[in-house]
């Protein structure tokens, strides 16, 4: 149960995430709320499964780079996201990058949040 209710507050932030990279950036589009839900959804489970095999996969190349290439798969699962929602694009390499700062961003912020408001 504590996972479902984990899963759904990710999706939560995710869905605030693409609100906010939608408003921020000029060259990302997400249109419609089917858009943003599936986007927010391949996002938070790209997160949740993907990325930890990824990480793992390329644990010596993340030493090695110091974290460069963990940056690079938020970048790819921002672009999985992007790939599968119906709707939504990202124009520009640059776009991009400033888009995952973004998400990450709203992710640590809301978790701060969350974690202050939590009631234990």
């Amino acid at each position: 149960m504590y996972l479902l209710v984990a899963l759904l507050v990710r999706l939560g932030i995710n869905v605030l995430a693409l609100i906010v990279i939608d408003w921020l950036f000029s060259s990302v589009t997400i249109d419609g709320f089917w858009s943003f839900a599936i986007g927010a959804v391949v996002l938070t489970l790209g997160n949740a499964i993907i990325k930890p095999i990824l990480a793992i996969l390329t644990l010596p190349l993340i030493i090695v780079t110091l974290g460069l290439s963990y940056f690079a798969i938020n970048v790819a699962m921002l672009a999985l996201a992007e790939w599968i929602a119906p709707n939504f694009s990202i124009n520009g390499f640059w776009t991009y990058i400033g888009a995952t700062i973004v998400v990450w961003l709203v992710n640590v912020v809301m978790h701060w949040v969350l974690d202050k408001v939590r009631i234990d």
